[in-house]
């Protein structure tokens, strides 16, 4: 009985020194993982960790900005005196219309005054037959058509004519006629210079509003290359560049009102 115990005992005790020390090993390698690892991440960390702008980085970053920003809005000055230089040619051609539309009611305001007194006298006496009406019924329709031709008349208005419709009456004699005609072509002739007087007024509008937005980018592009020049090098800049920034005095137009 005391020998088996004692082989048993013998037996089991390296067995048990043999799995104790295997513990002991995976414990203290364990144990150098997790001291080891903090050190690593600290490293990895550091190395993930952006690196932070020197002085000179963002100076030249911030010339980069000012230098894009001074391009855009030089883009956009000359943009906006190209509008202005457009829109001025538009208001130039506004204003001569006017002067023409001008010009032709106030020709047709002295051809009906000449008839301003006929309205007191009785219309001549013609005999009242067929042949005197198609006659006075011709005579309109030649009249007519040689406004139309003139430019006088609308093709509406010679359509009325010719339908005797809003007034047009025939029968009435070719003095009355040309009466009607001289007052009509006049009205019509007022109503085209009303017109072209509001078309050249929007256009001055427009003109002067294009020419302060010119004048304000051409000084804001200006400002900008101000602000350029102490981050560039004292070279002398050429006079292109120099007439390009340059702001351009703008001129006040003055529309020669007529009438």
């Amino acid at each position: 009985m005391e020998k088996t115990v004692l082989y048993q005992f013998l037996v089991q005790v390296p067995l048990a020194v043999a799995i104790w020390s295997v513990l002991l090993v995976l414990a203290l390698t364990v144990l150098t993982v997790l001291v080891a690892r903090p050190e690593r991440d600290r490293a990895d960390g550091d190395a993930a960790a952006p690196a932070t702008p020197t002085a000179r980085e963002l100076a030249e970053a911030e010339a980069a900005d000012l230098r894009r920003y001074a391009e855009e809005v030089a883009v956009a000055a000359a943009g906006a005196a190209q509008t202005a230089r457009r829109r001025r040619a538009e208001w130039l051609a506004a204003h001569r219309d006017l002067e023409r539309a001008w010009a032709a009611y106030d020709e047709a305001e002295t051809a009906a005054r000449r008839f301003a007194g006929t309205g007191a006298l009785p219309p001549p006496r013609t005999p009242r037959t067929p042949a005197e009406y198609a006659a006075r019924e011709r005579h309109l329709h030649r009249a007519a058509t040689a406004a139309h031709w003139r430019g006088e008349l609308t093709l509406r208005q010679l359509g009325e004519v010719f339908g005797h419709r809003n007034g047009w009456d025939p029968r009435l004699h070719p003095v009355e006629q040309e009466v009607r005609l001289a007052r009509v072509v006049r009205d019509s002739r007022h109503a085209d210079y009303r017109l072209a007087e509001e078309r050249e007024r929007a256009g001055w509008r427009d003109a002067e509003l294009a020419a302060e937005a010119a004048r304000t980018l051409a000084a804001e592009a200006y400002a900008a290359a101000a602000r350029l020049r102490p981050l560039r090098a004292p070279a002398a800049r050429p006079a292109t560049v120099a007439a390009a920034t340059r702001p351009v005095p703008a001129r006040r137009w003055r529309p020669a009102r007529v009438g």
